[in-house]
C-alpha cells in the first residue's frame, strides 16, 4: 500500500494522455446507503482482506492465490460477482472460496482463449512447436474496482499506466502481481511497449489492458485508443472484449465511478455504503487476428463495439487515439 489515503488522480500529466470529463460528481447511489454500523464492518473486514493480500507477499503472484484475494476484497466489501460468458448464463459468485467462478487445473480461465501450437519446431533444448499466443483482454475502465474484479475472474498480467502503482491498495497488489505499468505521456516509448506487449502474448501469456487510458463513470463513455491492438496483430493473438458495469439492486449505478480528481478515501467510503453492489463481468466472443491481417484501426472498432452492445462511443476526450 502505498501513497497514503489521501492520494487522488490528478490532471494529465502530458499532451498524449486523455484528458478525464468525468468528474466525482459523476459519482452517485442508486439505492439507500448502508447504515454506519454496517459500513464500518464493511471497512474493517475491506482492511483485513487487504493486509491478509499484502502479507503474501511474492506468493501473489500465484494464480489461485491472487483470484482468491480478489474475490475476498469483494467479499469484504459485500460487492457481488456476476459473470456472463458467451456460452453460459450468467454466473453469480461471492467470497474467496470456491464457487461457480472458479477456474480448476493449470489451464487458461473463461478470459483467455483457446488456442492449439503453432509454428515450426523450435531448435532449442525443448523442441516443439511454439505456445499458443496469450489473449489480449480488453476491457472497459471505471473504477479501480475493475481490477479487482478481472482478476477475481482469471488472473492474468495487467498492462497499466504507472499512475495505478501509486494507488492505495490496488497500486501494492498490481506491483505484487507482475503489472506491467506504462508511461502514457511519452510518445517514444510507444514503440517499446508495443513490442513488449506482443512478446508476453507470443509467449503464450495473457494480458489484460484498458484501452480508455483512463476511468469513466460508465461503460458507455471513453473510446478505445488502437497501438495494444497492433501488439495483439504482431503476435497472432485473439482480442477478448470484456465489458464491467455495476449495479445497485439490479438497477445501473455509477457509485463505483473512480474519476477526475476522486480520492481513493472517497471512493471507498462510497463503495463501503452502497447497498446491493454487484460489480458485472461480460465475456464476449474473441476477435481472432491471426491470418485476417485486419489493422488496428479496425480491430480496436469491432472490440469498442462488442464492449458497448454495439453502441459506438463520444470521442470526447479522446485526442490521439493512435497512442496507448
Amino acid at each position: 500500500m502505498v501513497g497514503g489515503a489521501a492520494a487522488h488522480r490528478g490532471a494529465p500529466a502530458g499532451p498524449w494522455d486523455v484528458r478525464p470529463l468525468c468528474t466525482p460528481r459523476c459519482a452517485a447511489h442508486t439505492a439507500p446507503r448502508v447504515p454506519f454500523p454496517g459500513t464500518a464492518r464493511r471497512t474493517a473486514a475491506f482492511a483485513e482482506a487487504v493486509v491478509r493480500a499484502l502479507a503474501d507477499g511474492p506468493r501473489l503472484a500465484d494464480p489461485a492465490r491472487l483470484r482468491a484475494h480478489a474475490r475476498a476484497l469483494l467479499a469484504a466489501l459485500a460487492i457481488d460477482l456476476d459473470l456472463r460468458t458467451p456460452d453460459t448464463e450468467p454466473q453469480p459468485g461471492r467470497g474467496p472460496g470456491p464457487g461457480p467462478l472458479t477456474v480448476r487445473g493449470p489451464g487458461p480461465g473463461p478470459l483467455t482463449v483457446r488456442g492449439p501450437a503453432h509454428g515450426a519446431p523450435g531448435a532449442g533444448p525443448h523442441r516443439g512447436r511454439r505456445p499458443a499466443p496469450g489473449t489480449l483482454i480488453v476491457a472497459n475502465h471505471i473504477s479501480w474496482l475493475d481490477i479487482v474484479a478481472l482478476l477475481a475472474v482469471e488472473p492474468t498480467t495487467l498492462l497499466a499506466k504507472r499512475e495505478v502503482g501509486g494507488w492505495p491498495v490496488v497500486g501494492g497488489l498490481a506491483r505484487r502481481a507482475g503489472t506491467h505499468f506504462i508511461d502514457r505521456t511519452s510518445p517514444r516509448q510507444l514503440p517499446h511497449t508495443v513490442r513488449e506487449l506482443a512478446g508476453l502474448l507470443a509467449a503464450g501469456r495473457s494480458v489484460a489492458v484498458f484501452p480508455q487510458a483512463t476511468t469513466w463513470c460508465t461503460a458507455a463513455r471513453g473510446a478505445f485508443r488502437r497501438a495494444t491492438f497492433q501488439a495483439a496483430l504482431d503476435a497472432g493473438a485473439p482480442v477478448r472484449p470484456v465489458t464491467v458495469d455495476y449495479t445497485q439492486l439490479g438497477r445501473p449505478t455509477t457509485v463505483a465511478a473512480f474519476c477526475g480528481a476522486d480520492t481513493f478515501a472517497a471512493s471507498l467510503r462510497r463503495v463501503a455504503t452502497a447497498r446491493g453492489l454487484t460489480v458485472r463481468v461480460t465475456v464476449h466472443p474473441a476477435l481472432p487476428t491471426a491470418g485476417r491481417g485486419p489493422d488496428r484501426r479496425t480491430l480496436a472498432a469491432a472490440a469498442e463495439r462488442a464492449v458497448r452492445g454495439g453502441r459506438a462511443a463520444g470521442r470526447a476526450g479522446q485526442a490521439f487515439g493512435t497512442y496507448l
